[in-house]
């Protein structure tokens, strides 16, 4: 059969239908006489004769499909005959329809997620040979400059290297000084990834003049829109960068917003002038390492070479600098999550919500097939009257797949709707408010596709579910007996699908309360600080131009205004707040050490610089010792506060450490003062870390955060906090939270988890119930006859319930016991995105329990009712 006659059929189809019908009339006609002239009535002949030439509509149909255009045919009549169907059951189409928009929602959101951060590469030219080039044994894609430049000079597998960093800047434009995020990068950034301005031009390494020698800036497009209104003469305006001058040269294409794919910058500035949108130059010190690294490899060579040539280069760095690169070893990693740092750990949070978003697909699945197969069984007068009239078994099969695909088009289409909108919503949206954390998840061509590949081979699996019945029926049997019958004791293929259903929801919901105790536990941690009933102020000085001996000079003026606020309890200041973005760790070496050496440090440990204040204010306690004071400045001896964690790495003990002392680099001696508690500094879910806290005093910074504690409302001492730094510096760029709010980078992946799995969890519980419900209701309704007749014998309600749902509940025991067991493995897994998951915990497991039984109470409930409800005066009448 070719096109053109599919389509000639089609077009000539009444006629070929009247020239078939006039046909097959003659051939009946014909037997007729002749079994007239045997002596039998017209009558009779006439009847004869057709049953003698069989089913009428089957033996049309083969005529069509002979004549070759049977397919496009058939196919259209399904599609309107499914259509009638459908729409003649409006209950189970939505029913149906919005069970597979659920499931292919889910997935659409999580394989965009997915797609996004980790299959889609980095929107440049020729992104495919781009690498993060990794040092160290914890993979850590923070380089130093020298480092940089002796790889890109001495290796033989990249074709170019580029090095930038993240940092936060003071900008004014013209108006109220605002903080900005940047990206610093070397002269030949753009060169290496390829991309084209879309106003000015790029700096490139012939811009570079040396440190604070090169005042430009390229914004990115969302800047330039939102700050500069799409300006096109903003190329060649000054604006001022932590108080220093810088001109505008170029505009980058809306869609290249840098090289990591979470974070949106405001704009690029050669990194050579780390000093001026830093405070402070890094860039000569080998063992700085802040920077990251991106390369380009050569056409030919593998990641395995490159690894090669990048550690002897390394054995090289380690035998000239053993100080600074002891050990050095380098790895590659895929670009956009800072390496394997963010990389891995989202990978594997993304690699589960794929796996529990496609057993939602198959509970889905699970409960349209049910739920064909209870339609197919209460059609099967329909299907039996349509195969004794000579429709094959094949045809009906056929349209019963046409029925599943359309719903499943309409499903997928609904599900694809909704996963878009939230999507957008998710490409703008901001989670953490002090940095511009934002990923582009945008569907496109590849989700698209995706969702119609799941929706249509969702559509076959719940389609041919009801094969086997269509293929079993007994046409006479069936006309004969009536749709009705009592529910058999084996078990049938519905059984064991409802069953797969409430153990994948079991699994679902198991994993969504994990995640509920998991940010339980990380909320009620000892977190070192209190943050109750504390707001954080953050700025940096440099920001407004102060350097030097000015920095310690407004710092104090900032303590002393923020104290004179009515209400404020304490104030206490640090450079940096613990589980704020970004850490300083420094090299700790025993007193006895001599040889001050990368390889001879006895622990790497958190440093704060803090004001005397900061303890109090912080709500953290002091176990031994003193604070830091006033007294402890550039002109007094090194000293230092630090934790337990600490001191059982440095001096083995936490007792008798006050008085002790320990060395930094340059071989610089520490006294301990004193002993606080151990706390949480880089994430809530952390093994316990060495930290230490030193004073501002003796180690100054121009990063200022200033914690300041008081009862009374937020928001009132916030505006105070506000009038007072105006009324001190109106040019000074800062933020003002409370300290709860603060920790949103902190509480972000714990959130995510809880949010995401829980998500997951209530749509698999809203399809068990579903399922529950469509079989609870189905084996009732089958078994309405037999329900009255066993309450007009004087059957108890008890067991008429035991009647009707005994089989579906005992089900549901099943599916709910086979699903804990699963959670419970399944636990072990999600222990490595979710805090201190355990396996056995008892919460968790009273929880799924309790969810699970109301579950079944809630999809029970309506059919239990009917089938009390259940009047045997009626039922037999009717029968």
């Amino acid at each position: 059969m070719n096109l053109f006659s599919s389509i000639r059929s089609v077009i000539f189809r009444s006629r070929a239908d009247r020239e078939l019908q006039e046909e097959l009339r003659s051939h009946i006609s014909h037997r007729a006489d002749d079994l007239e002239r045997s002596g039998i009535s017209r009558a009779e002949a006439q009847r004869r004769a057709a049953v003698e030439f069989g089913g009428y509509v089957h033996f049309q149909q083969e005529s069509h499909q002979a004549m070759g255009g049977n397919f496009v045919e058939t196919f259209l009549q399904d599609l309107r005959f499914g259509l009638r169907m459908l729409l003649k059951s409006p209950g189970f189409t939505l029913t149906a329809v919005l069970t597979l928009a659920i499931a292919i929602g889910a997935n659409a959101v999580v394989f965009s997620v997915l797609n996004g951060l980790v299959l889609r590469p980095i929107d440049v030219p020729n992104s495919k040979g781009l690498v993060t080039i990794e040092h160290g044994k914890d993979a850590s894609p923070q380089q130093s400059n020298p480092d940089y430049r002796d790889l890109r000079d001495r290796n033989q597998s990249f074709e170019s290297m580029a090095m930038y960093t993240i940092a936060p800047v003071g900008v004014d434009t013209g108006g109220k000084a605002s903080t900005a995020w940047v990206y610093e990068a070397s002269g030949n950034y753009f060169d290496m990834l390829g991309v084209q301005p879309l106003l000015g031009r790029f700096f490139h390494p012939a811009d570079e003049h040396g440190y604070n020698g090169s005042p430009y800036i390229v914004l990115t497009y969302a800047y330039w829109h939102s700050r500069f209104q799409s300006d096109s003469s903003v190329i060649g305006r000054v604006v001022q960068v932590n108080k220093h001058p810088y001109t505008v040269i170029g505009v980058a294409q809306p869609e290249f917003r840098g090289t990591e794919l979470f974070f949106r910058p405001d704009f690029w500035v050669p990194i050579v002038d780390m000093e001026q949108i830093e405070g402070f130059n890094r860039l000569d010190a080998r063992s700085g390492r802040g920077e990251y690294i991106l390369a380009r490899l050569k056409k030919g060579i593998t990641h395995e070479q490159a690894i090669a040539d990048l550690n002897a280069i390394g054995a090289y760095l380690s035998k000239t600098y053993p100080k600074d690169d002891g050990g050095s070893t380098f790895i590659l990693a895929r670009p956009g999550l800072m390496g394997d740092m963010l990389g891995r750990p989202v990978r594997g949070f993304l690699t589960a919500l794929t796996l529990l978003a496609t057993l939602i697909l198959l509970a889905a699945c699970a409960n349209l097939g049910s739920l064909f197969a209870s339609r197919a069984s209460d059609r099967s007068k329909e299907i039996a009257l349509r195969l004794a009239l000579g429709s094959s078994r094949i045809r009906i099969l056929r349209q019963l797949l046409t029925e599943a695909v359309m719903i499943s088009v309409l499903g997928g289409t609904a599900g694809l709707a909704g996963a878009v909108v939230l999507l957008r919503w998710l490409s703008v949206w901001q989670p953490i408010s002090s940095f511009p954390v934002n990923v582009a998840v945008n569907p496109d061509a590849n989700v698209y596709l995706i969702a119609l590949l799941l929706a249509l081979v969702s559509g076959l699996l719940f389609g041919l579910v009801p094969i086997r019945q269509v293929l079993r029926a007994n046409p006479y049997q069936t006309v004969k007996a009536g749709a009705t019958g009592g529910a058999g004791r084996r078990v049938t293929f519905r059984d064991v699908l409802l069953v797969v259903q409430i153990v994948i929801c079991a699994v679902l919901v198991n994993s969504s309360l994990v995640a509920v105790r998991g940010m339980m536990r990380s909320l009620q941690n000892n977190l070192g600080f209190q943050p109750q009933n504390a707001i954080v102020i953050n700025t940096d000085l440099d920001m407004a131009g102060y350097s030097g001996d000015r920095v310690p000079i407004m710092q104090k003026r900032l303590v002393d205004a923020f104290e004179a606020i009515h209400g404020v309890d304490s104030v206490g200041m640090t450079d940096r707040t613990p589980l704020s973005l970004g850490w300083s760790t420094a090299e700790v070496f025993t007193d006895a050490t001599t040889d001050i050496k990368a390889a001879s440090a006895v622990a790497e440990p958190l440093t704060y610089n803090i004001s005397p204040g900061y303890f109090s204010a912080a709500g953290t306690t002091l176990l031994a010792g003193r604070n830091i004071t006033l007294h402890d400045d550039a002109h007094s001896p090194r000293v230092a506060v630090v934790n337990p964690e600490f001191a059982r790495k440095v001096f083995g003990s936490t007792q008798n450490v006050i008085g002790s002392y320990f060395k930094i680099h340059g071989g610089i001696r520490v006294q301990v003062i004193g002993l606080v508690e151990d706390g949480k500094y880089k994430t809530i879910t952390e093994d316990p870390q060495a930290a230490m806290f030193m004073p501002i005093l003796q180690s100054p910074s121009s990063s200022t955060w200033l914690v300041v504690r008081s009862s009374h409302d937020a928001e009132q001492i916030s505006a105070a906090v506000d009038r007072a730094i105006r009324g001190l510096d109106p040019g000074l760029p800062f933020d003002i939270n409370t300290w709860h709010k603060s920790l949103d980078s902190a509480l972000f992946t714990s959130r995510a988890a809880t949010v995401s799995l829980g998500v997951l969890g209530a749509l698999g519980a809203m399809l068990a119930v579903t399922g529950i419900f469509g079989m609870a209701s189905f084996t009732v309704s089958r078994r309405m006859r037999e329900l009255g007749i066993r309450i007009a014998l004087g059957a108890q309600r008890s067991e008429v319930l035991t009647a009707a749902l005994g089989r579906t509940l005992r089900l549901m025991i099943i599916g709910s016991v086979v699903g804990l067991g699963l959670g419970v493995a399944a636990t072990k897994a999600l222990s490595y995105i979710v805090y201190q998951a355990s396996p056995r915990d008892p919460l968790v497991l009273a929880g799924v329990i309790v969810a699970m039984t109301l579950l079944a109470l809630v999809a029970t409930w309506i059919p239990a009712s009917r089938a009390l409800r259940a009047d045997p005066l009626i039922l037999l009448r009717e029968e």
